[in-house]
């Protein structure tokens, strides 16, 4: 349903309120009748607030556990508790209760952004001046190809802006 703009899936709403068929909802809007009878048990327990248009909603572990202990030890179905829980997609639930299972009965946390690529260049405690030399010219070596790294970079994205707008 992510392909659906919040204007959309009011549309759907209120058209299978006004008694048109799933069948035809689903062909106009080009989505699965699954989707669209989710969208609208959505809609009938949470109300159009559900539909939120702002950032992702986060669950915390304790959150994400109970809703998926719903599943597993109650026994509940997963769309079920998905409507229940307000979530906008039932696969997020199944994907959750799969992460859960593969990592041994364990919620991790998955972590956000990109890792960051540094060199580490471990220090010795008692290093002559000798070492200490040599680590810092290979320290200052590893920086200045750093440098150059990100200004050949630098250029050629500066580059293909220039041609992008004399394209235009």
């Amino acid at each position: 349903m992510s392909k659906l703009s919040y204007e959309d899936k009011i549309d759907i709403y209120n058209e299978r309120k006004t008694n048109m068929s799933i069948k035809d909802i689903s062909l106009k809007y080009g989505i699965a009748i699954t989707n669209v009878k989710y969208l609208i048990r959505l809609i009938d327990k949470h109300g159009f607030d559900v539909l939120r248009t702002e950032k992702n909603k986060y669950y915390s572990k304790k959150e994400k556990e109970r809703i998926i202990n719903r599943v597993l030890i109650k026994n509940e179905s997963i769309t079920s508790v998905a409507v229940d829980e307000g979530l906008l997609n039932p696969g997020m639930l199944a994907n959750w209760i799969k992460k859960y299972k593969e990592m041994g009965y364990n919620i991790v946390e998955r972590k956000r952004g990109r890792p960051a690529m540094k060199k580490i260049i471990k220090k010795k405690e008692n290093e002559t001046d000798k070492e200490k030399i040599k680590r810092l010219e290979e320290e200052n070596l590893y920086l200045k190809a750093e440098l150059e790294y990100s200004k050949k970079l630098r250029a050629v994205v500066q580059a293909r802006k220039n041609q992008q707008q004399k394209k235009k």
